[in-house]
């Protein structure tokens, strides 16, 4: 077994994508196993049983495979940018925001980029939906530019990749929405030396063929790139 823990990952998927921004954060290092969702590696499907990414193998065999579980997992070793620390609110409140996200915000998103697989009917009330949980977003980051306060925290990075996701569905409708706060707080994570590293391409890991890639394991997020600012910044 690899020294370094293992995180099977795709780029693109944004419970991945959280999952990487937290382990960079941390400053976590490990091996990065990019992978093909169409050709799934055995060794993947060995550690999880969802057979989904993100996963991470520790050392000593232990796999944690929610991606939110991987987050608090590698910030509750190293946590200097605080992002389990809101201003104001509580872990327990960017939690419960978090769940929201992924009952609610999640299936609207699918039905709004995969429209063709869904009925009108379906696809008409993912757009209702949407919209009024992004709109809420937007509400929520006006007086400060984060959902908790001061700094970004769990929640704003564990919300940005799909947001991302749905803001790729068509950028120019998106950049014509009005949600101007929330608009700022997206394109602020991804101008950030962050968002860079997390969102760096490698190629998909062939068992027995690729040889280890090394993620992670730097200075934390702070010392990488500018800082983000909020809304005076």
């Amino acid at each position: 077994m690899s020294a370094l823990p293992v995180l099977y990952s795709f780029r693109r998927c944004p419970y991945a994508i959280r999952a990487r921004l937290a382990l960079v954060s941390a400053g976590f290092a490990c091996e990065l196993r990019e992978i093909r969702l169409r050709d799934k590696p055995q060794a993947l499907l060995d550690a999880s049983a969802k057979a989904t990414v993100p996963v991470l193998v520790l050392p000593d065999g232990s796999v944690i495979d929610q991606s939110l579980d991987i987050m608090l997992h590698a910030l509750r070793l190293r946590d200097e940018d605080e992002w389990l620390q809101p201003t104001p609110g509580c872990l327990e409140d960017m939690l419960a925001l978090i769940e929201r996200n992924d009952r609610f915000f999640k299936p609207a998103l699918d039905r709004s980029k995969y429209s063709e697989r869904h009925g009108a009917q379906e696809v008409a009330q993912a757009a209702v939906d949407a919209e009024a949980w992004l709109g809420s977003l937007n509400d929520r980051l006006g007086a400060t530019g984060y959902l908790f306060g001061l700094h970004p925290g769990l929640a704003d990075m564990a919300l940005r990749p799909f947001v991302r996701q749905f803001a790729h569905i068509d950028r120019q409708a998106w950049a014509a929405r009005p949600w101007p706060h929330l608009q700022a707080w997206l394109q602020r994570w991804m101008d950030s030396a962050l968002y860079a590293e997390a969102m760096e391409p490698y190629p998909a890991w062939v068992p027995e063929t690729t040889g280890p890639t090394v993620f992670g394991g730097a200075e934390p997020s702070r010392s990488c790139g500018p800082l983000e600012h909020g809304v005076d910044g």
